[in-house]
């Protein structure tokens, strides 16, 4: 009887909890559908509230958050913006005269250099139209004053700060906690700059490995040195000065410096900005967030052309046939970008790339798609904050390569990576395991035992027939001699501006730029094309599920192996990196 009762207990708390959930979510539907069709209308003397301080993706849904405004668990803090939107309003924004000008936030904004200088880029372009920027920050991340530092006015808070002291870049070394843990990694790879295995073999950098990086960091960090200082009318020399002694750190040497323009506190950014808009003290400011002013009507044009250059979007590592969130599927992939070959009203492709690369595989199988696709109409790579390894793969076989001066790109190479759990199994957990073989190697590859010398230089060979493959299709798309692409290779990785040099990249330039070759290339005139992207972003509710999908694994993996999950977890992601990869040195953390 007790039983029956808390079963009958348990469902009733089920049916309130359903009823509960389904009540917010017809409410949330109802806000969704009311807010997309609630007209927007742009007051006089408004102002762009444009806040960065979010991790920003390629392209994002057009729908907010429906719930956000009943706060607690339907707030996302974590909501991303799309440099697709970010873009599209400064242009708009730079043309409409009820906007007089743009409040910043750019404090830590979560993206890549070559993303950020796309913003910046754009943000210089809406100075043009003899706009204002304003910005203000109770501190400031090395590349949120990057991004700021094209306001003409730019208030740092009394007691905050300025992390200012150029880039670095660390990298960290798993061989003494796989040695704890008795699993051994076998490692297969081509060239001395093909250091995405050495956290697994071993507690520091090589000097090649160190050496790469340290061309590729002071390239970026002059770049960006160049163009802070430029924007300032500071020289180089001074910035450095700055960085070395730590002098933006506090607010006062900030000032000193000609970083900020003003040390003070909102209340004293507010009235200097409605002194800037001619209002009263007591009167508000008008201000209009990125989402709200795209649905305003546009006082750009509208462009009613049926030629279109289809822009194919690759963000994520490059995982194998299908993709899940955040990364590349080869199938996933090519069905858009066939889509837009087949497409007759599309007159040109650009390839959108962000990624450190990953399955040597389903690079290929892109790789194949884009030679085919430029058989029909031109294809033009447009490199973000990585295009590398698999990246690279993907953009080599283009007419053109755009990339930015501070995109990662490169490392032309190839690994194969496996790991020996048989000892982590037996004296860790206390399993063991036998078998039996029809074959020789029925049983290969397999992590429950070591290789055999003769699998081994099996394996070695693969690897080298993969390079060659990878460094003779580069040499061919890139129209220069297998030796002299060699040179390049060896997983060596560039910056966008070293690549430029090297004959890797042959346009300096963003998304914009790349899509301008394109048309060019198509024939189209100025106004007579516009960009349609593949594929469309997932919908506010799409998110939503895909996200709760994730937290069922995450319990599911819970309740498996309790405190062991995380443990699990990562061996999981050691077992997803086994096999031929074109994958970049672990993706670089920029601090």
């Amino acid at each position: 009887m007790l039983q029956f009762l808390k079963y009958v207990l348990a469902t009733i708390v089920g049916l309130i909890v359903f009823s509960i959930v389904s009540f917010i979510l017809v409410i949330g539907i109802a806000a969704a559908v009311g807010a997309s069709q609630e007209d927007i209308i742009l007051k006089d003397n408004s102002v762009l509230k444009l806040d960065l301080n979010h991790a920003i993706e390629e392209n994002v849904s057009d729908e907010e958050n429906p719930f956000k405004d009943l706060g607690g668990p339907f707030m996302d803090n974590n909501e991303s913006i799309g440099m697709v939107q970010i873009r599209e309003a400064l242009k708009r924004a730079a043309a409409d005269s009820h906007i007089k000008g743009i409040y910043l936030q750019a404090h830590y904004p979560q993206a890549g250099y070559a993303q950020l200088e796309e913003i910046r880029n754009a943000l210089l372009a809406f100075k043009k139209s003899g706009k204002f920027i304003y910005s203000y920050g109770e501190s400031f991340t090395e590349k949120g004053y990057y991004v700021s530092s094209v306001s003409d006015k730019i208030y740092l808070n009394p007691a905050g700060g300025m992390d200012f002291n150029g880039i670095s870049a660390e990298v960290s070394f798993y061989k003494g906690a796989l040695d704890k843990l008795d699993i051994k990694p076998v490692v297969f790879r081509v060239g001395e700059y093909k250091s995405a295995v050495e956290p697994y073999l071993r507690e520091n950098m090589s000097d090649a490995n160190k050496a790469q990086y340290s061309s590729l960091l002071n390239s970026i960090n002059d770049h960006i040195f160049g163009q802070i200082a430029a924007s300032r009318d500071i020289t180089v020399a001074e910035l450095k000065k700055v960085a070395d002694e730590l002098i933006a750190y506090k607010p006062k040497g900030a000032l000193a410096a000609k970083l900020v323009t003003d040390v003070g506190y909102y209340d004293e950014f507010e009235a200097d900005f409605k002194k800037k808009l001619k209002k009263e003290s007591e009167d508000k400011i008008d201000f209009v967030n990125l989402s709200k002013f795209l649905k305003a009507e546009s006082a750009i044009p509208f462009n009613d052309t049926q030629n279109k250059i289809a822009v194919v979007v690759g963000e994520g590592a490059i995982i194998g046939s299908k993709a899940d969130k955040g990364n590349i599927g080869s199938d996933d992939w090519v069905a858009e970008l066939r889509k837009a070959r087949d497409d007759k009203k599309v007159k040109a492709i650009v390839l959108r790339i962000d990624s450190p690369g990953g399955s040597s595989l389903a690079s290929d199988v892109m790789w194949r798609e884009v030679e085919l696709a430029r058989k029909v109409k031109p294809v033009i790579a447009s490199m973000a904050d990585y295009a590398a390894s698999g990246g690279y793969y993907m953009a080599m076989a283009a007419d053109t390569i755009v990339a930015e001066p501070t995109t990662i790109t490169g490392s032309i190479g190839i690994f194969a990576q496996f790991f020996n759990f048989e000892n982590f199994l037996k004296n860790k957990l206390g399993i063991t395991n036998d078998r039996v073989n029809t074959n020789a190697h029925s049983d290969f590859p397999t992590v429950t035992r070591e290789m055999t010398d003769f699998e081994k230089d099996w394996f070695q060979r693969s690897v080298d027939a993969g390079y060659e493959t990878f460094t003779s299709k580069a040499a061919k798309g890139r129209r220069m001699s297998i030796e002299k692409l060699k040179t390049l290779a060896g997983g060596h990785v560039w910056s966008g501006i070293e690549a430029k040099s090297n004959g890797l990249v042959d346009v300096l330039g963003g998304l914009e730029d790349a899509i301008k070759i394109a048309a060019k290339k198509a024939k189209l005139k100025e106004g007579d094309y516009k960009a349609k992207f593949y594929p469309q972003p997932k919908s506010f509710f799409e998110e939503i599920f895909d996200k709760k999908e994730d937290a069922v694994q995450a319990k599911i993996m819970k309740a498996q192996f309790g405190e062991l999950a995380p443990y699990v977890k990562q061996i999981q992601d050691l077992k997803a990196r086994e096999g031929l990869m074109t994958l970049m040195p672990e993706v670089i953390e920029f601090k």
